[in-house]
């Protein structure tokens, strides 16, 4: 079993023990795209341990900034940021397409432990239809789809797609997908809003080979939903079937459809909706459960004249259908216009998604947008709107077995603190994450577990020593300790403590036995 001392340090934490107005469950997270070199890796690093340096750097600024999850690209184009056997190397990880990383590492297995070290999850982003981002800029590795599957594939604009209605092209994409989930410890697969792509002016998606062959009857736009509606349950099916607890998530175009052209749509005049341009009946997906989450992505501002934030998450929240909904925050407009040059308006979104039961959180698009800290937003999540760690929320359809309760094994007075030994229950058989530690004044008004604030995760085995320093105002602090599950479920509060609290007092000196 393995040991270690754990300092954590609660003492900063504990004035804010009383209940609190942050959420203790919330999901937090960051798009990092890695397509272009957007976020990471940086354009023309193509050093190993540069990377994983960079890597690192990323997630400890979101850690610090109080995410507990990161959504990372590594499908950005047919192309892999892991060794597959169905599709080449990403030319943004190596400078050239197939060409694996020297000294070669596996950039996927790096990143998720990365990140569960850090008590984040990772939902692996993958691209479902873009093949070819460019076409002609790049040379194409002989072993890419595009290659070995030219039928496959249409030419729209300057990139090139799967055929969205060819059934080979389906089964591909979901073959993908699937040997992702069964190598690798993904918290979820997730897709963005790229299904058919954004109309271009005067052009008209060349999908009529397929229509013919395959439309049996329907509208090309039914097809189209058709299409769309098959993959995604083809996929939803193959994650359950490889691991029912890996989740299913979506972050579509932020309009599904406008009032005027349904009475279900919401009140806005967008150019482009999910439903009638992207055929992406988002809707159907959660209604069906083929989906866990949506992300929407909300990237407009408040009183936009088109598509206003406050009326798409107010509709949003009303149709989740019992599945999550994760709001996409665009920080990378900060200052691209007089509404986002007004340093509230995020902080003010955080506080509207906060309003409905039905939102559990936000993903914001994109990871390197925080580093300039724009308008002091990395300090506002740091000392106020995600000060309070937050547990990632449960969802309870993927699996209704709940974790024992911890093991507390002793408890100590020491160094001016609590020395506290912890382990997993003997009867739970499954493999843990770790475990959480909460606290609240035991004078407060409502001093019980549900009141009491999250301090900490601990990711260091099954059985874990930490010290505890109690409040430097003398006010005591109760303890709650929880045992977290690999699909962070958490068990009831550990209760039966062998050493009673109330025998401990405090003196001139510090605290002490009585």
């Amino acid at each position: 079993m393995k040991r270690v001392l754990f300092v954590v340090l609660l003492a900063l934490l504990l004035s804010n023990y009383a209940v609190q107005a942050q959420p203790t469950s919330e999901f937090r997270a960051a798009w990092i795209a890695t397509v272009d070199n957007i976020d990471w890796p940086s354009r023309g690093n193509y050093n190993t341990e540069s990377q994983k340096a960079e890597y690192i750097r990323m997630l400890d600024m979101h850690q610090r900034n109080g995410l507990n999850a990161v959504v990372v690209q590594v499908r950005p184009a047919a192309d892999a940021f892991y060794p597959s056997q169905y599709e080449p190397w990403s030319q943004w990880l190596t400078g050239k397409q197939g060409t694996p990383p020297s000294p070669f590492y596996d950039p996927l297995e790096f990143m998720i432990e990365e990140a569960h070290k850090r008590g984040m999850e990772f939902h692996a982003w993958c691209n479902p239809y873009r093949a070819e981002f460019s076409i002609g800029k790049v040379p194409i590795a002989p072993t890419h789809v595009t290659k070995l599957h030219p039928e496959w594939f249409v030419t729209y604009g300057t990139t090139r797609y799967f055929d969205p209605g060819n059934r080979e092209a389906q089964e591909f994409v979901v073959k993908v997908v699937r040997d992702i989930v069964s190598r690798y410890n993904v918290d979820a697969i997730h897709f963005d809003d790229y299904f058919y792509p954004y109309r271009l002016p005067g052009k008209e998606f060349p999908d009529w080979s397929s229509y013919n062959k395959y439309g049996k009857g329907l509208t090309k736009d039914e097809w189209r939903r058709a299409n769309v509606d098959s993959i995604i349950v083809k996929l939803s099916r193959a994650i359950k079937d490889e691991n029912p607890q890996v989740k299913f998530g979506i972050s579509p175009f932020g309009v599904w459809r406008n009032a005027d052209k349904d009475p279900m749509g919401s009140a806005t005049r967008a150019g482009v909706t999910n439903y009638d341009d992207l055929y992406a009946d988002i809707l159907l997906w959660l209604r069906e459960g083929w989906i866990d989450y949506v992300a929407p992505q909300l990237y407009w501002e408040f009183g936009q004249k088109a598509a206003p934030y406050e009326v798409l998450i107010d509709w949003w929240s009303k149709h989740t259908y019992g599945r999550h909904c994760y709001v996409g925050l665009g920080i990378y407009r900060a200052g691209s216009n007089a509404a986002w040059r007004d340093k509230t308006q995020l902080p003010r979104q955080i506080r509207e998604l906060r309003q409905y039961p039905t939102v559990q959180g936000a993903i914001y698009f994109s990871s390197k947008s925080f580093q300039s800290n724009p308008f002091g937003w990395n300090d506002s999540l740091r000392t106020n709107y995600y000060k309070q760690p937050a547990r990632i929320p449960d969802m309870p359809w993927l699996d209704s077995l709940l974790p024992a309760r911890p093991t507390v094994q002793a408890v100590a007075v020491i160094n001016n603190g609590l020395l506290i030994q912890v382990k997993k229950s003997d009867f739970d058989t499954r493999p843990i994450k770790g475990f959480r530690i909460y606290a609240c004044y035991i004078d407060g008004p409502n001093n019980n577990f549900y009141n009491s604030a999250l301090v900490t995760t601990l990711f260091q085995g099954d059985s874990v020593s930490f010290h505890a320093p109690l409040p430097p105002d003398k006010k005591f602090a109760r303890f709650y300790l929880t045992t977290l599950d690999e699909q962070n479920k958490e068990s009831k509060p550990y209760t039966n403590w062998p050493l009673s609290l109330d025998a401990i007092k405090d003196d001139q000196f510090g605290w002490i036995m009585k």
